[in-house]
């Protein structure tokens, strides 16, 4: 019997790690999250190549405001795959840092 009580031990061990693991990649996952602008409304293509320079040109457009330094994104890309129909795909940033803003 000490073996099975042993495998229990072990077994119940396991379940606490992996809960705690479970939390702790949710918590990493939210905290990612949390740092993400979503732009819609913004057609497919309209952003050309340099989607980084589009996004920094037309976020400082329609708040009116001067970034300084100029913004820049850890990452930039649509969400989803490419659409048939007119469903426009968002664009999704994550910012290296937040600029100090100045009115224009």
């Amino acid at each position: 019997m000490g073996s099975l009580e042993t495998q229990m031990a072990t077994s119940q061990e396991r379940d606490q790690d992996l809960l705690y693991l479970n939390s702790k990649l949710t918590d990493l996952e939210d905290r990612s999250r949390r740092d993400n602008i979503r732009l819609l409304g913004i057609p497919d293509n309209e952003e050309g190549t340099d989607i980084q320079a589009f996004l920094s040109s037309t976020l400082s457009k329609l708040t009116s405001l001067n970034f300084d330094p100029p913004l820049e994104f850890q990452r930039v890309h649509r969400v989803g795959p490419k659409r048939t129909d007119t469903t426009l795909r968002p664009v999704r940033s994550s910012p290296v840092y937040y600029a100090t803003i100045r009115p224009g």
